[in-house]
């Protein structure tokens, strides 16, 4: 009986107190909200149509193109650009999924290679130049797959960077 009499008095707390939060709240009367609001919604609207200006995001139909493939000992990154340098297309371990040492494996590479010419044939490109970069394991799988995946490849050039006795390198591993 103590315990029901406790329970009556904690839920007529409860809504006596819901009913003190329903009358402080005020009651705001539509003809003030907006004639305060008008003015600074005019200049939002100004400021949204000049950001939307900016970059579309569209098709684009570029026929040639320049793959840059750079394969670390870590991961193989392949970004697509136009003959300018504008970037189309890019991909690497991370987005498709794998994580550590799977990143740089060759099959890593080649599933990343064929994601990036999928969405840079999706802008119409046709004809790539390759341009590979670093000593990684996914050179050759990445260049297989962009040529099986539809795109004509021209030229294929390396632009490792070879010091020419610059900074000393790392020390040799002894396994």
């Amino acid at each position: 009986m103590a315990d029901e009499q406790k329970q009556d008095r904690n839920s007529q707390e409860s809504s006596h107190e819901a009913e003190k939060v329903q009358q402080e709240t005020p009651v705001i009367k539509p003809e003030a909200t907006q004639a305060s609001v008008e003015q600074p919604l005019d200049e939002a609207t100004e400021t949204s149509t000049a950001k939307s200006r900016g970059r579309t995001r569209g098709s684009k139909n570029i026929y040639n193109g320049i793959v840059n493939i750079l394969a670390t000992f870590n991961n193989t990154i392949v970004s697509i650009t136009d003959t300018s340098g504008s970037v189309i297309a890019w991909s690497n371990g991370g987005r498709m999924g794998f994580k550590g040492a799977r990143k740089s494996t060759a099959f890593a590479a080649t599933t990343i290679a064929q994601d990036a010419a999928r969405q840079a044939m999706a802008h119409g490109m046709r004809e790539v130049e390759i341009r590979v970069q670093g000593p990684g394991s996914g050179r050759e799988s990445a260049i297989r797959a962009i040529q099986a995946a539809g795109l004509n490849i021209t030229v294929i050039s390396d632009v490792t960077p070879i010091p020419h006795n610059g900074c000393r390198p790392r020390k040799r591993r002894r396994v």
